[in-house]
């Protein structure tokens, strides 16, 4: 598998295994198959693993605590991330370093390569309730607290680097990555229709290639995340959800896709994923993948290479 460096940091696979289908976050699996998943993607030339704690309760660690023992083979990379919120500044590292430590636990590990904000960069007087029970983390808990407790997690080897989801309020996204100190990597969209569906909390455009440019003149690593969008840009949805949820909305309007990707002799997946590999400045994209059958999808994916210039513009167009 060709292998792409992160950023300022070091090489990795230019697929990274994450951790929502191996959580069972993404349609119906097993453990045993999600830990023969996991393996199975090393064995084709993953070298990121990519979790969170709110993939399937800890499920996805306890995957990677099951699949390895405690003992990953040479050269893999795990990171995992924390939704922390807005909490008082007394408990922001506190909680931090709490989840941190639970996480490592469910994966056997002592440490983490990068450790990601989870939640959501919001200004400080954007409404927070829209986010539900999925905390947003304001600018200034961003600037004051989660910054320096992440610092000292890299200054201890705790952790290697630390990074940020980058689907909050766009100009909040930017101004982190122009803040320093920055974050090590950024986790972007990464798709045909810049669409992160039923997440999206904010009004207005993702402006996720304005994210992903900054990100690169920042020389910050850059991981693509939703290629087929939750599910969307795939031939048949594999979960019961409702007429208006994202997911839903992005599937209806991609008919035109999966017609472009059965008429060039692949699934519309794996197209999507070409797209995402093909996108300028991409380190490594993201899989949500849940059982082997759809991990090979993508290592044959991978393999095929990019997409002309042709075929992009194509893709774009082929979108309601």
């Amino acid at each position: 598998m060709q292998t792409r460096h992160l950023g300022n940091l070091w090489p990795v696979s230019a697929l990274t295994l994450g951790g929502g289908g191996i959580g069972q976050l993404w349609g119906e699996t097993t453990r045993e198959e999600c830990v023969a998943t996991t393996r199975a993607a090393v064995d084709g030339g993953i070298t990121m693993l990519d979790m969170a704690p709110s993939y399937g309760n800890g499920e996805a660690e306890r995957v990677i605590g099951a699949a390895f023992e405690g003992k990953l083979p040479d050269g893999i990379r795990v990171s995992t991330k924390y939704r922390l919120g807005t909490p008082t500044p007394e408990d922001a590292e506190k909680n931090l370093i709490r989840s941190l430590e639970e996480s490592l636990e469910r994966m056997r590990l002592k440490r983490v390569d990068v450790f990601f904000l989870h939640s959501n960069i919001i200004p400080d007087d954007f409404d927070a309730s829209v986010f539900g029970d999925r905390p947003a983390t304001r600018w200034t808990t961003y600037m004051e607290q989660f910054r320096p407790a992440a610092e000292k997690l890299v200054a201890q080897g705790r952790v290697g680097a630390w990074g940020i989801t980058g689907i909050g309020v766009p100009q909040e996204v930017i101004d982190a990555l122009n803040a320093d100190p920055k974050p090590s990597v950024v986790q972007c969209i990464a798709n045909p229709v810049d669409s992160i569906g039923e997440l999206q909390y904010f009004e207005g455009a993702t402006r996720a290639r304005d994210i992903i440019a900054t990100a690169e003149a920042q020389g910050v690593g850059i991981m693509g995340i939703r290629a087929v969008q939750g599910g969307a840009f795939t031939d048949v949805l594999d979960r019961d959800l409702p007429d208006d949820h994202g997911v839903v909305i992005d599937y209806n309007r991609s008919g035109g896709f999966r017609s472009l990707a059965a008429e060039l002799g692949q699934s519309a997946a794996a197209l999507a994923h070409r797209y995402s590999l093909t996108m300028d400045n991409i380190d490594t994209v993201v899989l949500g993948i849940k059982n082997r059958f759809e991990l090979e999808d993508c290592l044959k994916a991978e393999a095929a290479g990019p997409l002309d210039a042709e075929t992009m513009t194509r893709v774009d167009a082929s979108f309601d």
